[in-house]
């Protein structure tokens, strides 16, 4: 993930890495903790506790940058879009897809998260492809091809 966002030593910001690990580990866990001992309980319930916890957790942190004057209807629009789709529906969807297919493979979709983040930024946003991001794209489809494929069965003895 690294490679792919380019990691620029000359200006590390030691909290952003902190909570980026933090994320990580969050994604990984998470989906091994629904499968173990979430799994019985309904899919919009543990959504929805999942995002009021969040939303209790980041009132803090938001009251204290609490904008001086109310944003604009698009501004809105688009949050509650974000909220509504990239969240609670993803959310669901990816509980679906733990369901389905387990919790492991299931993760590789957060992995592959920042390749198409970095393919739309090229693409939209003009942004500069890197040698990094290059390598950094073939590390992500090597380790879902990894994460994702069958174990070699095993061969009966004679």
């Amino acid at each position: 993930m690294a490679a792919i966002v380019g990691l620029d030593l000359g200006n590390v910001n030691v909290v952003a890495l902190v909570e980026i690990a933090l994320v990580a580990i969050c994604y990984a866990v998470g989906p091994i903790i629904l499968s173990r001992h979430l799994n019985e309980l309904p899919p919009l319930g543990v959504v929805a506790a999942s995002l009021a916890l969040s939303a209790i957790a980041y009132a803090p942190l938001a009251a204290t940058r609490w904008p001086a004057r109310m944003p604009s209807a698009h501004v809105v629009e688009s949050v509650i879009g974000l909220a509504v789709v990239c969240s609670a529906a993803a959310f669901l969807i990816f509980f679906a897809l733990i369901a389905e297919v387990g919790p492991v493979r299931a993760t590789v979709i957060t992995y592959v998260n920042p390749a198409v983040a970095a393919t739309v930024g090229i693409l939209l946003l003009s942004e500069r492809v890197t040698a990094g991001m290059l390598i950094g794209f073939a590390l992500v489809l090597a380790g879902s091809v990894l994460a994702t494929g069958r174990s070699p069965e095993a061969v009966p003895e004679p």
